[in-house]
């Protein structure tokens, strides 16, 4: 049993045993194999390796933006007069963060206090005051209140003269209400088009322990005094002009001022970090989001200036149609990895396995000769035939003991007749 226990051990230790190959000498599967052989490298080495480096390990990115809008606009209109427009009037919010609002157009409603006033007759016409007490339009209550609300107010549930051929639900509310049926066209602020935008991108690629910005080497503060971004003149210049990005996004910047929209900038940093850091620099695209659905189309919002007067708070109104910029910053860096780079090339060959078994499928069941390529490829072993061998192995050690007792019969013929003599 421990002489058996140890063959077993020894075998399993010190012996090899390899698939038993057969060579074919063929051309058409001989040519087959050698192209997917050829195919296989190819994908590994072109795609793989150099095209989505699966050499590296990849780094997701950490950002942060700031804007800043340089520019000016003038308007003079009879209920606020001439203004000039410049930052802190146009920017929404004024912090400069990532998303933003450039203000392109509006409507004023000036000098609104608190008091009664008639709604206007597109929102609550009435014949008596049996009208004005059902719950009116966008509130968000339910369908019963108390007291009733209007559009711009809380109704007093009084039917009162709008004009001499009208009449309209009384409010509370800020009065004169607003009226914003009547957009302007062209846009008030269309000097908005030569507006610059500002952008300071910082990245971080934390597990590698890198950190750049857009201002690259090349970005000194001459440079940027005079630099505008352009895609083939000038793609490293933080400084965008607003019309050339709604250019670039596919739209046209009257009519998207006109009502407002959104634009969206990507910043894109793809980062071979293998070599030196200064390679690693960012690309601008831009996009036009459309309003596809003309239920509801553009961007607005309202926003009031307050002040008092003889000791009456009151606010002028502005309904703000402007163009929205939301920044968006994507990225990735790598670098070599050993890991990585063994992980593919050990699929790289796994993948090599397809030319054996699409060659095989060939052979089997393809080509004219698969019967005879079957019989060489395959050995199968039947109970006869192991009958057979057994007998075989058996003559064998018996053929073994008949030359031992023959030795030992000439031997002692032999010493017989040294005997005799």
């Amino acid at each position: 049993m421990g002489q058996k226990m140890k063959e077993k051990v020894s075998s399993f230790l010190f012996e090899y045993d390899t698939p038993r190959m057969v060579l074919v000498r063929d051309k058409k599967v001989g040519l087959t194999f050698r192209m997917i052989q050829l195919g296989v490298l190819a994908y590994i080495i072109g795609w793989v390796f150099v095209y989505e480096k699966g050499y590296q390990t990849v780094d997701g990115i950490i950002s942060s933006v700031s804007v800043k809008i340089k520019g000016l606009a003038v308007t003079d209109l009879p209920s606020i007069g001439t203004e000039i427009w410049d930052a802190v009037d146009y920017v929404f919010p004024p912090q400069g963060d990532s998303s933003f609002v450039v203000m392109t157009n509006f409507i004023t409603t000036a000098d609104q206090k608190m008091g009664y006033c008639n709604e206007l007759p597109d929102v609550a016409p009435c014949k008596t005051n049996d009208d004005c007490t059902i719950t009116a339009f966008r509130q968000s209550q339910e369908e019963t209140n108390d007291p009733s609300m209007g559009l711009s107010g809380v109704m007093t549930g009084n039917c009162t003269p709008y004009d001499n051929k009208t009449k309209t639900c009384q409010i509370y509310a800020w009065c004169p209400v607003e009226n914003d049926f009547n957009v302007p066209k062209p846009p008030l602020l269309s000097q908005a088009e030569n507006f610059t935008l500002f952008i300071k991108n910082s990245i971080s690629f934390p597990r590698h322990g890198v950190t750049r910005q857009n201002l690259v080497e090349s970005v000194t503060s001459n440079y940027l005094k005079k630099c505008v971004y352009h895609k083939e003149n000038d793609p490293l210049c933080p400084v965008f002009r607003l019309g050339y990005i709604v250019e670039q996004s596919g739209r046209n910047f009257s009519e998207l001022a006109y009502k407002g929209g959104t634009i969206s900038i990507v910043i894109d940093w793809q980062c071979d970090l293998d070599w030196p850091v200064r390679y690693c620099k960012p690309t601008y695209e831009f996009h036009g989001l459309q309003d596809e659905n003309k239920v509801s189309q553009g961007f607005n919002f309202r926003h009031a200036r307050y002040y008092k007067e003889d000791g009456v708070s009151k606010r002028t109104l502005f309904k703000v149609f402007g163009i929205r910029f939301d920044i968006l910053v994507n990225g990735q860096g790598g670098k070599f990895d050993i890991i990585p780079t063994m992980t593919t090339i050990g699929s790289g060959i796994g993948i090599f396995g397809v030319a054996t078994v699409v060659c095989d499928l060939m052979l089997l069941h393809v080509l004219p000769k698969r019967n005879y390529y079957k019989e060489k490829k395959f050995k199968q072993a039947k109970t006869a035939q192991k009958d057979s061998q057994e007998k075989e192995e058996v003559y064998s050690q018996n053929g073994q003991q008949l030359n031992s007792s023959s030795s030992e019969n000439v031997y002692d013929t032999q010493l017989n007749t040294y005997k005799s003599c």
